[in-house]
Order: structure tokens, then sequence, then C-alpha cells
């Protein structure tokens, strides 16, 4: 059955026990706008309300992959302006975000191909996280003046060692092996055998479904570079990983170091102070009021619109950032991209917290978010 959205760019389906969400830009590789968060959730609304729906599966249309991240030109036009519709669009955004966390039924991600910023969001905090040898999964931020959003900081704080704070920097983008390894999917399926998968989840549970068509994913990077990406990235100041990464001889390390150059020096500072402070952070939701900020904050940062037009508008790789170097990113600075925007924060662990405080105190029985599914109930991991 096809389900209306009013928009064309998100399809909804139903099939046996399968609710299907389609996101469908594939010429912009499915990049989200504000209609498609807005109408991926009035779909979890009906779905999870709805008994013939047991699984929902999110899935991108074409060849190129499920989500390239947010509508970046429209965020660009939006902050060259002074306007507020990038604050409106990641309001709704990361509670979305932290909807699929908690959604009570299994979430299905299909993260074939490019998965990128706003497409983690979507995918990465699913229960189930499937992975192809087309995979490409990234939070490219830092090269666009933009810190890791919709719970990135979240899941990259959380994978091994040091391993999300050199993704997250440098904006690499991992293979099916690496985002197991750090966490950002459960499961390689190869390709060929997706539709077979779709197949099943309309007839069978989940876990079934998904055992009959994984398998072992091609060897990733990440393990074996390990070593020099512990021993680099704990440093205090951006400035010392760099130094660390040219001192070890190591030519990945020097590549790693030379990436992190040609970045935004605001972006990346703030972006390692976000996930400093994101690992100090209990929930998801926590995590995502503290993202919105920083968020907000770049918004008013020089950098933002220089990276999305040198990348993306212009195209022609060459953003002048401002301050242009490491040193001249003063403390100050990046302390002002954790301050409550003007608008007001967005709430989402105070709204958790009030929730189960209602439940406990039994105003309201049904009031009961579903448990989280991310690193923390997937079983800790080793970031020694």
């Amino acid at each position: 059955m096809i389900v209306p959205t009013g928009t064309t760019d998100v399809l909804l389906r139903t099939e046996g026990r399968a609710g299907f969400l389609t996101l469908n830009r594939p010429r912009a590789i499915n990049a989200l706008t504000h209609p498609m968060v807005l109408a991926v959730d009035a779909a979890l609304t009906d779905w999870e309300h709805d008994p013939a729906v047991t699984t929902v599966v999110i899935k991108g249309a074409g060849e190129r992959g499920l989500c390239a991240g947010g509508d970046i030109r429209a965020i660009h036009d939006d902050a060259r302006a002074g306007g507020s519709a990038s604050a409106a669009f990641w309001r709704d955004e990361y509670r979305l975000n932290a909807r699929i966390a908690r959604y009570p039924k299994p979430y299905v991600a299909l993260m074939d191909g490019i998965v990128m910023g706003g497409g983690v969001g979507v995918s990465a905090h699913g229960s189930v996280r499937v992975v192809t040898e087309r995979s490409r999964v990234a939070m490219p931020e830092t090269g666009i003046g933009f810190v890791p959003d919709v719970g990135g900081t979240y899941l990259l704080g959380r994978a091994p060692g040091e391993l999300g704070t050199h993704l997250a920097l440098t904006g690499g983008h991992v293979g099916a092996a690496d985002a197991i390894l750090t966490g950002l999917a459960d499961h390689f399926v190869p390709s060929a055998e997706l539709p077979d998968l779709v197949r099943d989840l309309t007839r069978l549970p989940v876990e079934e479904a998904v055992a009959r068509h994984t398998a072992t994913a091609p060897p990733g990077v990440l393990a074996e570079q390990r070593e020099w990406i512990d021993a680099c990235y704990p440093a205090e100041t951006v400035e010392t990983v760099v130094e660390r990464l040219f001192d070890t001889g190591v030519p990945a390390a020097k590549e790693a170091a030379t990436t992190l150059l040609a970045k935004s020096p605001t972006a990346l500072k703030a972006t390692l102070a976000t996930l400093r402070r994101s690992r100090a952070l209990a929930t998801l939701e926590e995590v995502l009021d503290l993202e919105f900020r920083v968020s907000c904050a770049a918004l008013t940062s020089p950098d933002l619109v220089e990276g999305i037009r040198a990348q993306v508008v212009d195209k022609d790789r060459n953003p002048r950032w401002s301050p242009a170097t490491l040193p001249e990113v003063t403390d100050e600075s990046v302390a002002r991209c954790f301050v409550a925007p003007a608008d007001g924060d967005l709430g989402l662990a105070a709204a958790r917290r009030d929730g189960v405080n209602r439940r406990i105190t039994g105003q309201a029985a049904d009031d009961r978010p579903a448990p989280l599914r991310t690193a923390e109930d997937r079983g800790s991991r080793d970031r020694a």
C-alpha cells in the first residue's frame, strides 16, 4: 500500500509486516530538506500505532546512496541572509534523530552507498544498521566550516579509542568494516542481496531476515591504523594533534595532518571541544542539545558560508577561512559555540527527564519512550 506524505521527496509504502521510507531526491543523493524530516517523523508516528507494521525500513532512491546529508545550499543561503530557517530545520531534525534512537519497533537502515551528515542521523541511530561494499559513511562537516551534528559526536565519541576523533576532525569516510568497527553500523550485506533482504523483511522477523543475508565485510583500514591514531588524538589541542601526526613518521598519519590543515580551524577546535564534552554526557538527548548550540553558533561564523561556497556553490575547493590558522582561534571564540542561542535551547534532555518523571509518578502511564538503541546497549566498546 502506498501512503501519501504531502511531498514526493519521501515515498512511503507498506508491504506485509514492513513500512518502507524511501528518501527520494536521487539527483541530490537524497539530501534532507525540512519537509522531508517532517514527513519521516509523521510516518513514524503513524506506524508506531499501526499493529500491522512491525518493522520500519529506511532506504534511498537511486544508485548513489542513502543520503548525502542536509541541504547545505539552503543552509548557505539562510546563513548569508541571517535567517532562522536552518535553526528551525535542526530543531526538527535533531528531534527526529532522538526519536529514531528510541523507536519502539525495529528500525532498519539500509546504508548502501553514500551516507553522510544528516544521512548518518537518520540511519546510525536505528536499531539495525546494514552496510554494503558500496557504503561510504562520513561526518565531513569540518570541511565546510561546520561541526558534526545529528548526534554524530555522540556516536563518534563512543567509538573505540580515538577512532571517532580522527573521523570527526578529518571528515574521512569509512567503508563497511570500519563503519561496523566504529559503531556506526551493525551488519554487512552484499549489495546484490539487498532486494532479497527487503523482500524477507516484509514477511520475517528482522533478526531472521538479516541473518539470512549477513556476510563478512571486506577488510577495513582503521584497525591497522589505530596505534598511531590512539597515540596522536588524545592531545589537548588540535595544534598538538597535528604536531604528533607529523612526528609519527607514518605516511597515513602525515596525510591526516595535511588533511586537518585544510579544514576550518574554528570548526576543528569546536569539534574537538564538542567531542570531549559529549563523552561526558550520558544520553543522546543531552548531546543533541549540545550540538544544537554549536550548530546555531556556526550560523554566525563566516566559515560556514565560506566553506559551503567553496565546496558546493562555486566549487573552487579553495575556502578562505577566518581565522586562517589554528593558533588564531581563541579559547573565547570556541567557548561562544556553547552559549544558548537567542531563540532558546533545543530542550530534548529536559523533555526526556520530564517524561520519565511523569511516568514514575503515574501521571502519564503510556508516556514511555523506547529503550535507546545506540552504543550504550550494543555493548561497551574498548576505548583504552
